[in-house]
């Protein structure tokens, strides 16, 4: 699809609801799409069937408004997960790009305009995977890696209404329900063989079909994993083992992961702030509930690297202009504190997350 084009044009009642409605909180049941079906007639007014519906989502994902349908995973608490940045000389830069963005644990790569200028996310299956990577690429690049892991989430998701004017992400939205939530270095090491195969085979998204549970099952039972891990699940195992990843905060949401880009969120800053240590917690559930902040974490500061900074805050829009009206507003209003404004100019790498590694035991 065009950019240039509104995307809009030919989006009925219909799939605004699937684009809005459904970006999480799909149903975990073994007919998914008839539950939706019958959710969608009671708001629209449109009766369709299951059938009709799970064809509007192909259509969506074919037109690149979806980038997938399925579950939305959560690295930092799966397995070993890290910020890291770079200050890439510019003669070199493209080097250190495809040396960086040959490692499958590196999942994201976006040059940003500051003297760390490549910021990049690596995730392995232990923290000792990972620290080893961040030294062998520092090797190879000749790039001193700044390290900055998550150490606490107060709100990160990247769903929010996108069939609409807004400007910015979430903009005709109220405050949003936030908490600070610890995150650990060490890899989750409790999986059971169900969990470590469901979630292989749910990385890539659902079969768009009727019954993408029991086809998860069966994918299980057919692979390599389930094999490994004697696993051979039920249409019920499946579901009752999403819903313990859900409740676990492995599978972060289910439903259509939209593509901003395609849908005019083009605009996005990476604010970083030097926030008192004292008032950290209560600054970022302040700001994280903040409808316009689309990520708030906790980082460490990294002193001995000229690095001060310990709160990031996203925000995503329709326009550059736009995104920096409310980075001065969070700044005149909520954060009275030093920071710097890191918009990314350029992507280097954008993956999902692979699950191979993560999973799999570790010696």
């Amino acid at each position: 699809m065009s950019l240039d084009a509104d995307w809009r044009t030919d989006v009925d009642a219909v799939d605004a609801a699937l684009i809005d409605e459904y970006q999480s909180g799909f149903p975990v049941e073994s007919h998914p799409f008839e539950r939706v079906a019958r959710e969608i007639a009671a708001e629209t007014g449109v009766t369709l069937d299951a059938s009709e519906v799970l064809d509007r989502v192909r259509d969506l994902r074919e037109r690149g408004v979806f980038r997938r349908f399925g579950a939305v995973l959560n690295p930092p608490v799966i397995g070993s997960s890290t910020l890291a940045a770079v200050q890439a000389p510019e003669d070199r830069f493209d080097e250190v790009a495809e040396i960086i963005n040959g490692y499958p644990q590196v999942n994201h790569n976006y040059r940003r305009d500051h003297a760390w200028n490549q910021w990049f996310v690596v995730t392995a299956g232990s923290r000792e995977t990972r620290d080893e990577i961040l030294a062998e690429i520092e090797a190879r690049t000749g790039c001193a890696v700044l390290t900055l892991p998550m150490l606490t989430d107060y709100y990160i998701d990247l769903e929010f209404p996108v069939v609409n004017g807004d400007r910015f992400a979430r903009e005709s939205l109220e405050e949003t329900a936030v908490s600070a939530t610890r995150i650990s270095e060490d890899a989750r090491g409790d999986l059971t063989p169900l969990d470590a195969a469901l979630l292989l085979s749910i990385q890539d998204g659902f079969p768009l079909s009727a019954t993408p549970y029991a086809d998860v099952a069966s994918e299980i039972a057919a692979s390599d994993a389930g094999a490994a891990g004697g696993v051979d699940p039920t249409v019920d195992d499946v579901l009752a083992g999403v819903d313990r990843l859900l409740a676990d905060g492995c599978i972060k949401r289910i439903g259509c992961v939209v593509n901003h880009v395609v849908t005019g969120f083009t605009s996005n800053c990476m604010v970083v702030w030097d926030v008192p240590d004292d008032d950290l917690d209560e600054r970022g559930e302040a700001v994280g509930s903040l409808p316009y902040v689309t990520l708030c974490y906790h980082r460490p500061r990294r002193p001995e690297q000229d690095w001060e900074y310990n709160l990031f805050t996203m925000i995503h829009g329709r326009e550059a202009d736009a995104v920096d009206r409310k980075i001065d507003e969070l700044a005149a209003e909520h954060l009275s504190y030093d920071h710097e404004r890191l918009y990314s100019t350029e992507t280097l790498k954008q993956t999902g997350a692979r699950y191979e590694d993560l999973v799999a035991s570790e010696e």
